[in-house]
């Protein structure tokens, strides 16, 4: 049987392991399962006027245009979530805290850029998501409620 390869973008540091190549190749950056639990629940809602990954500065995961909300749907480990205190990974420590670094300056970086172009901007965690999945929903609602 022939090995299996991942793709791998040259940027990252060689897996310590196969299975850490492969779990690490599987990760998405679109159609998350946080994301598809929060569209799910706005389409319920009767919340359907979004849009998905536009081209507007940082390009949210749903946006809703009219309203001018932009909403991301951040997963916990690659954003250093606030809320969950998330060991660094153990091999290649010095690369991982840089690039978490730069993933929170990004992701502030789109935020500011956003908000000065007059969007309103929520932040949604896949953690929280994952506990309270209708009121995290309730606060894209709110959002879109008062504009």
């Amino acid at each position: 049987m022939s090995e299996k390869k991942y793709i791998r973008d040259k940027r990252s540091p060689h897996p310590s392991s196969e299975g850490a190549s492969h779990i690490m190749s599987s990760i998405k950056a679109k159609n998350t399962k946080p994301e598809l639990i929060v569209r799910k629940l706005l389409w319920q809602k009767g919340y359907k006027g979004y849009r998905l990954h536009p081209t507007i500065p940082g390009k949210p995961d749903i946006v809703f245009l009219k309203k001018k909300v932009a909403v991301f749907v951040n997963g916990c480990y690659w954003h250093r979530c606030p809320h969950c205190n998330l060991p660094m990974p153990r091999s290649n420590t010095e690369f991982w805290a840089e690039k978490f670094h730069k993933n929170v300056a990004r992701d502030n970086k789109k935020r500011e850029e956003l908000e000065q172009a007059n969007w309103k901007v929520l932040v949604l965690w896949e953690c929280e998501i994952k506990k309270q999945p209708e009121i995290e929903v309730e606060k894209i609602i709110a959002l879109l409620e008062t504009y």
